[in-house]
């Protein structure tokens, strides 16, 4: 059976939304990271076989994302493209069904990624508008257009504006944060101190050039953006102690300085049969060994799925976390970091050192643009793991739903 390697992949800088990418979309983003990390694999267009994208906040003009990308880009019109959605681990499925293709023999080479413009998404209307509109665009005549909106009233005009709760519950993301804090008995002091590391290592993530290998430019208006937008140099425990909780301002722990930022980013990666990587005469960054996707009740602790996904990995990979190298696992939120641990550790599944994790950094300081996120951590991972001579990587991510998602990485050679 072929193994699955990564030869190589590209993101775009994240920025908070509304900043520097306000004037582009999901589809500009999703280029931008697709042609950078063709280019840095050395792979031509023309080799791949199939394009796969993650995608949360779906655009009304783009149903397809991936094919859009594949046409815009003139890759040959013969790739076939889809585009998939488990929340903030959209990217990851689509790795996985990347990989699962190739071990399958049906894709010899892929590109699988995801891409996230929460500055432009899409609004919509109240449903009596949306009624009344499409009873009007039918209606043959004048007086009967006229009819069909003569029940909309000024309350029906105003868009919808987009939340991210859950249907289940009702309870936002951060709602659910302040839950898992509560349960778990994660302090204030533990979040802001966790979120103060973020920075601190992003930060020196990019002055040592390790986060600058895995970023290409993007131009807006001949301006090229060649950084996060996010990190906080100057960040201190003091500054974050003054931030006030959103979610829940009376007892409430989580702050918008212990949370992921609203992003906007891309990025993808590119991957190969072993076979196919040495016909190319390319040095893979490393290799998919195992993964796992697993779900818990929205109504418990809604980000908690990894803790479940990650030993399930492993199992499926033949190993222990005391194998595991290093780590890459999103930050939703500190709390949503801090509890997975321990719920790690409270199940004998082991301890994490923390030295080993998001070593540079991880969402709260770099941002989060839901359907880039996966790329974004399973690309930081594999190139780590090739920095450090590591033999085994993981990464995880935490969705909404109650979904989780963990996939190990091994040493390709």
């Amino acid at each position: 059976m072929p193994r699955a390697v990564i030869l190589g992949g590209a993101r775009t800088p994240f920025v908070r939304a509304g900043t520097a990418f306000a004037e582009l979309d999901v589809l500009d983003l999703a280029k931008a990271a697709t042609s950078e990390a063709l280019a840095r694999s050395e792979v031509d267009p023309g080799e791949v076989d199939e394009v796969i994208m993650g995608n949360v906040a779906r655009p009304v003009a783009y149903h397809n994302l991936a094919r859009e990308v594949v046409l815009s880009l003139s890759m040959p019109a013969r790739i076939p493209a889809f585009t998939v959605g488990l929340a903030c681990a959209s990217a990851c499925v689509a790795i996985t069904s990347a990989a699962d293709h190739i071990t399958g023999g049906s894709a010899d080479v892929v590109v699988a990624g995801g891409s996230e413009s929460l500055t432009n998404i899409p609004l919509t209307l109240t449903p009596k508008l949306a009624r009344a509109l499409v009873a009007a665009s039918m209606a043959k005549t004048l007086p009967a257009k006229a009819t069909s909106l003569a029940h909309v009233r000024p309350a029906d005009i105003a868009p919808v504006a987009p939340g991210i709760r859950e249907t289940s519950t009702g309870l936002t993301m951060g709602e659910s944060a302040e839950r898992m804090a509560a349960i778990n008995a994660i302090s204030r002091a533990e979040q802001d101190r966790w979120a103060l590391r973020s920075h601190q290592l992003a930060a020196t993530g990019w002055k040592d050039g390790r986060l600058a290998r895995e970023v290409g430019p993007v131009y807006v208006n001949s301006h090229a953006v060649t950084a996060d937008g996010h990190i906080r140099k100057d960040s201190t425990l003091e500054k974050l102690a003054t931030l006030s909780p959103v979610f829940d301002r009376e007892h409430g722990t989580v702050t918008a300085g212990n949370s992921s930022p609203l992003t906007d980013g891309a990025g993808a990666v590119v991957l190969a049969s072993d076979e196919r990587a040495r016909a190319m005469g390319r040095e893979p960054l490393a290799a998919i060994r195992a993964y796992a996707y697993t779900a818990v009740d929205p109504a418990d602790q809604l980000l908690i799925a990894p803790a479940y996904a990650i030993p399930i990995a492993l199992e499926r990979a033949g190993i222990a976390l005391d194998d595991v190298d290093v780590f890459e696992m999103h930050e939703a939120f500190a709390a949503q970091v801090l509890s997975t641990l321990k719920v790690l550790e409270q199940n004998g599944v082991g301890r994490i050192p923390e030295e080993k994790l998001n070593v540079m950094g991880g969402s709260i300081a770099l941002g989060h643009p839901f359907g880039a996120t996966g790329a974004r951590v399973v690309l930081t991972l594999a190139q780590e793991m090739k920095r450090r001579g590591a033999r085994y990587g993981l990464a995880s991510v935490c969705a909404a739903g109650g979904n989780g998602a963990a996939i190990v990485l091994e040493r390709a050679a």
